[in-house]
């Protein structure tokens, strides 16, 4: 009997050491591969780290696309590498503004263009006068000629059009705070 005993627990070490290897190797690769994706040049967080900030995109008197996106967002991720090679190829002409929406600093801007789905785009002219939008995946080669014509300070071609979106309504709560209430007197 206790060898009986022995071989099992051996058995079920063995199995036990195997499902501890295919798990170590799984989590090496998915490391790995999420390193790989952050230091990707293209991936929605380092466009983020080399877009242009709101407010010299409104002083330096180029056109602007401005993106609302969130990394969640599924078609802003679908779309980061076509965005990444068509910013590299525009970026001396047309600024690029990326806007978290997860970001509440950005609230004020989301309600004044009216941001319920994302990827939300607003082309703005050189004096940062919303002049188009577009909401959802857009292709690549629509983006491109809605952007030569926003340089060209033509019509946007493809404005006001929808593609796929992810849903976002901004999570806003208003509370009411009994310190500063001026009926309450300080008591």
């Amino acid at each position: 009997m206790d060898t009986e005993k022995q071989l099992e627990a051996n058995s079920n070490n063995s199995v036990r050491n195997i499902v501890v290897a295919i798990a170590a190797v799984i989590l090496s690769i998915a490391l790995f591969l999420g390193l790989k994706t952050e230091n990707n040049p293209l991936s929605l967080e380092s466009q983020f780290k080399q877009s242009t900030s709101l407010d010299v995109a409104f002083a330096n008197e180029k056109p602007t696309l401005t993106e609302f996106y969130a990394d969640w967002c599924t078609s802003c991720q679908a779309m980061a590498g076509d965005l990444g090679e068509i910013k590299q190829a525009y970026g001396d002409r047309v600024n690029f503004v990326m806007l978290n929406v997860d970001n509440t600093k950005w609230l004020p801007e989301m309600l004044r263009y009216r941001v319920d789905g994302i990827p939300h785009f607003v082309f703005m002219d050189s004096k940062g006068n919303a002049i188009a939008e577009s909401i959802g995946e857009q292709p690549k080669g629509i983006l491109e000629m809605d952007l030569d014509a926003l340089i060209a300070k033509n019509p946007i071609p493809y404005a006001n059009k929808t593609g796929q979106v992810s849903q976002f309504e901004p999570q806003v709560t208003v509370t009411k705070d009994t310190n500063t209430d001026p009926r309450n007197h300080g008591g």
